[in-house]
């Protein structure tokens, strides 16, 4: 491999933050529905992961390979454009929260296609996503990004032959820490191991973040934000753009 994967530099303290939220995993589960054989590509520490089937998971990052619980599913390292798995070997493949990571997600989302018939793959739709009020009011650069970000959900369903898209709401007491966990929860963000584990934070510009957490902080302060955003507190959970997109 000839760069290092992202999640080596990012992802060291992931489990501490990002664990599988049982409402999410429902939703997964029940759109993996009886299939046995399975591929999980960018499977990273193995959220989401179901038990109990003949699952190989696919990772390129040794750091989240390493964070892979005892138990857990046989893992290769390999990256998702070139899958180490014979063609159909797999009933379906899954890919969560992960295709924006890819080295060639073009030809990663041709590989899930080439493996599996079915296919369930977990992705963003970065322009809905842009629009949270820490990206458009603390961090335009991070916002920037994140509407750089490829590829958006719409073109994975197009990709996979998605049927089925899910959106997948954000509750205010998430257990996974995406970037949107904590809407409702603002002083969250000032914690910098929940950054940490937000990938588009944790691979902005440290400086201009530090800058908008200090205004951030300076807004929960003096009131700012709680006045700003008082019509969160009547939402019992909001769309952030996380949608699950499902072939077959």
């Amino acid at each position: 491999m000839a760069t290092s994967p992202v999640y080596d530099t990012i992802g060291r303290n992931y489990t501490a933050h990002r664990r599988a939220d049982p409402r999410w995993e429902a939703v997964v589960t029940e759109q993996i529905g009886d299939a046995r054989r399975i591929v999980n590509v960018g499977a990273g520490t193995g959220s989401y992961e179901p038990v109990g089937r003949d699952l190989v998971a696919v990772e390129p990052s040794t750091v989240m390979l390493g964070q892979r619980a005892v138990g857990a599913a046989p893992a290769l390292r390999a990256r998702a454009s070139a899958l180490p798995v014979q063609t159909g070997w797999a009933e379906l493949a899954m890919a969560i929260l992960t295709v924006h990571h890819w080295d060639d997600w073009a030809r990663g989302l041709d590989e899930l296609c080439r493996v599996a018939p079915r296919r369930i793959v977990f992705g963003i739709d970065f322009e809905l996503h842009a629009t949270f009020w820490l990206l458009r009011e603390y961090l335009p650069e991070v916002r920037d990004h994140t509407l750089r970000c490829a590829p958006a959900a719409d073109v994975i369903a197009e990709a996979i032959g998605a049927t089925t898209s899910i959106v997948l709401p954000v509750p205010r007491d998430l257990e996974d820490g995406v970037m949107g966990a904590h809407w409702c929860r603002p002083e969250s963000y000032l914690d910098p191991t929940v950054r940490a584990n937000a990938s588009g934070i944790a691979l902005s510009d440290p400086a201009t973040t530090a800058a908008g957490i200090s205004r951030l902080e300076a807004d929960l302060a003096s009131g700012a934000w709680h006045e700003r955003h008082a019509d969160l507190a009547a939402c019992k959970t909001i769309d952030l753009g996380y949608r699950l997109l499902v072939s077959g």
